[in-house]
């Protein structure tokens, strides 16, 4: 059987609710402790963690690629922060390691969409959690044209375009 090691998103440390994981290896990226500034409950917690085990550990340049590569696939893209595509990347490194599985635990609605699509386990903390994967893509709210990569402006129309979901047929 192997050993779960939990990555911890932003969002788990935010919902307030506390982080009990027993013996059970917890990690986290670097940009996270950047997003969590001095002072507050939030970042007591965030401390609290550290004091209990929690490693901060830099995920692997292949791993950042390939979740750079999946999220641009999904249209996730513009929707992850640096620190998503962190977690994501550490799960995927995690992943790699013999005996061990990695687990992320977010309510990041994005975070989960790119693990389900890559396989990777992941927890809801607060939420309900994603119940299918999307497709994401940018639409002109004017002319209705669609983009598959990231276009801010339309270039037919110059009407701000929009994210959204991908229907399925």
């Amino acid at each position: 059987m192997k050993k779960h090691v939990f990555i911890i998103d932003t969002s788990a440390i935010l919902s307030g609710k506390p982080i009990s994981l027993g013996e059970a290896a917890m990690i986290t990226s670097p940009a996270i402790s950047e997003e969590l500034k001095p002072g507050g409950r939030d970042y007591r917690a965030f401390q609290f963690l550290l004091e209990k085990g929690l490693s901060i550990i830099s995920p692997s340049k292949e791993s950042l690629d390939t979740i750079q590569k999946t999220a641009e696939e999904t249209g996730d893209k513009d929707r992850l922060s640096t620190a998503d595509i962190e977690i994501l990347a550490l799960a995927l490194d995690i992943n790699k390691e013999a005996g061990k599985e990695a687990v992320i635990l977010t309510d990041d609605y994005s975070i989960q969409n790119i693990a389900s699509t890559l396989n990777i386990k992941y927890q809801s903390f607060s939420q309900r959690g994603i119940i299918k994967k999307f497709n994401w893509q940018y639409r002109c709210p004017g002319c209705r044209k669609q983009f598959n990569k990231s276009v801010k402006i339309c270039p037919i129309c110059g009407t701000e375009t929009r994210l959204s979901r991908v229907r399925e047929k």
